[in-house]
């Protein structure tokens, strides 16, 4: 760490402002929380997010869609797909997510984030209760035979490398708050799901 560096941190201080995140939610008669979406590449984690974003907002909820490639091209577009760049997008994104909630939204992140570690990592950013963890359950096969961005394929002919689930591994969450067994229900059955955790948390 550089004497520059040193200085920096000594002096950068978290500014409490009069507008809170308590009075931020109440306006919008929600409660903050950030589902993060987990699971393989082509498992259906931005399509069901992006579902039940559009049914929040239906409701009436105030909520942001994160997505993986969409992130990459602004806020990430400086990283690669080596372990040290993957674990510094899923930093960047939590901390993203741990403000968008700081301002009252419902916030829906779908990363593949393939580690345990990283996922815990965020979570601990987050007040408890405001972290769900949503394991979209899909398995390999599955995943592999919808390929939606030809990627498997690239990846079984070594054309990608480090592609999770098949050079690199996949650590499934071992208690997720939200289980979604993608592979065998509808896109509407999933959601209802969601939202059905959400009203048990009385985060809507």
């Amino acid at each position: 760490m550089t004497a520059l560096s040193v200085i920096k941190d000594e002096n950068v201080v978290w500014h409490q402002h009069t507008v809170t995140k308590e009075i931020r939610s109440d306006l919008k008669k929600q409660k903050p929380a950030v589902l993060w979406f987990t699971g393989l590449s082509g498992a259906g984690k931005s399509t069901i997010a992006g579902a039940l974003e559009s049914k929040l907002a239906e409701l009436g909820y105030h909520t942001y869609l994160l997505d993986g490639d969409n992130v990459r091209h602004g806020l990430c577009k400086d990283l690669g797909f080596s372990d040290h760049d993957r674990q510094e997008n899923i930093r960047r994104i939590g901390e993203l997510s741990k403000l968008m909630a700081d301002a009252g939204l419902i916030v829906l992140s779908a990363f593949i984030s393939p580690h345990r570690a990283e996922r815990q990592m965020v979570r601990e950013l987050l007040p408890e209760g405001e972290f769900l963890e949503v394991f979209v359950n899909t398995s390999l096969d599955e995943c592999e035979k919808r390929d939606p961005k030809g990627l498997y394929k690239k990846a079984r002919a070594g054309e990608i490398k480090h592609f999770t689930g098949i050079d690199s591994e996949y650590q499934q969450p071992l208690s997720p708050e939200i289980d979604l067994p993608a592979g065998t229900q509808s896109i509407e059955a999933l959601v209802e799901q969601c939202l059905e955790e959400l009203k048990v948390r009385s985060i809507i």
